[in-house]
């Protein structure tokens, strides 16, 4: 029989700049939830802005992959022992989004676009002297057990470590899906992808996979360019200083796209400056993305969007867990899709704050924690 508590060690912020390694107890889940023990959890700039500026506080951690520790009271299809990737957006199955197909944007569950009220697994589920305590987009992956709703885990078999199958859960399926599920990219067409950190990367590697025949890497980091190209880039362009409209680029860019432009273009760098850049990238009738969720207000010269221009903002890559990510974890298997070649480094929960300094100064692809 599994304990009915867990001591767990796990990184707690108080959503106003600061962060620290704690233990919290982490109780049996409730009635359609499961525990999780947590064997891998990536690194994400999200992390980082939800400790500077939640103010609130939290169990941080909103990518991970571990191993199902127990299971509620009606939850079917998951076992004890089961190995999971955990999903942020976990859907009701009920609400207007649901129903239209569009899982993603749950209006119930989704921490981001909807009420938030019922993604969460039962608030006494972690706590810290008595005191409940939430956790991060409804998951709280940097510790070493959480309690979750069963919707919110995907169950797989594949042969993976799960340092590659934690990034699956937000990252990858962001950049894969902006591609595959939002922009529907063409083979044969031409793709910009505007920054090559962790998820331009998989930009880059899901519009391979779609059969695009160019894809042009613009990065301001030579060293990230070259690592784009190994991804699938057929061409690298270094960012110009102070081209903040994007004009000089989109010039370099029509040079190599018969003077139209591009069919696609990315934005994945979340500079608010450069929220209109892929729409300077683009031919007539083109589609620009804007992947990296800015939320700022932006300007914008309406002349971008001649002629027939299309701009979209989805979110998690339209994803839906339950198809996607084994769609993801085949292609892995089937050799198309790297994930093993973007964890550029691992670190412990002791050292999280290197792994933090490592990726806000550029110099990995994603790091990841690793669990004992």
């Amino acid at each position: 029989m599994q304990p009915v508590v867990h001591q767990s060690k796990a990184i707690l912020s108080n959503g106003r700049g600061q962060y620290e390694l704690v233990t919290l107890q982490v109780s049996a889940p409730g009635k359609g939830e499961v525990r999780v023990k947590i064997q891998a959890s990536g690194l994400c700039h999200t992390d980082w802005d939800s400790i500077q500026n939640w103010d609130k506080t939290f169990v941080v951690g909103h990518e991970g992959a571990g191993v199902v520790d127990a299971v509620g009271e009606e939850v079917t299809g998951l076992s004890v022992g089961d190995k999971v990737i955990l999903n942020w957006s976990i859907p009701c199955g009920d609400c207007f989004a649901c129903q239209q197909g569009n899982v993603h944007i749950c209006e119930n569950n989704s921490p981001v676009c909807g009420n938030g009220l019922c993604g969460h697994a039962h608030d006494s589920a972690t706590t810290q002297s008595g005191k409940a305590i939430e956790r991060s987009f409804h998951l709280g992956t940097l510790s070493e057990y959480t309690v979750v709703k069963a919707a919110a885990v995907v169950k797989f078999d594949h042969d993976i470590p799960f340092s590659s199958a934690s990034i699956v859960g937000c990252g990858v399926m962001t950049g894969y899906g902006s591609v595959v599920n939002a922009a529907h990219v063409k083979a044969g067409s031409t793709v910009c992808v505007i920054g090559c950190g962790g998820v331009g990367l998989n930009v880059i590697q899901a519009a391979r996979i779609s059969g695009a025949r160019k894809i042009i890497a613009i990065d301001i980091n030579q060293q990230r360019l070259e690592q784009a190209k190994a991804f699938g880039a057929s061409h690298g362009l270094i960012s110009i200083q102070n081209d903040l409209d994007f004009a000089q680029m989109s010039a370099l860019v029509k040079e190599l796209t018969q003077g139209r432009g591009a069919d696609y273009a990315f934005e994945c760098t979340a500079i608010p400056a450069l929220g209109s850049a892929p729409l300077a990238l683009i031919r007539n009738a083109g589609t620009a993305v804007q992947v990296s969720g800015i939320e700022q207000r932006i300007d914008f010269n309406c002349e971008l969007f001649e002629w027939d221009k299309i701009y979209i903002n989805p979110l998690y890559g339209k994803c839906n867990p339950q198809t996607d990510f084994p769609t993801l974890l085949d292609l892995y298997s089937d050799g198309q899709l790297k994930l093993d070649e973007l964890v550029t480094k691992t670190y412990s929960l002791e050292n999280v704050a290197d792994g933090f300094d490592d990726m806000l100064n550029g110099r990995i692809a994603k790091g990841v924690i690793i669990f004992d």
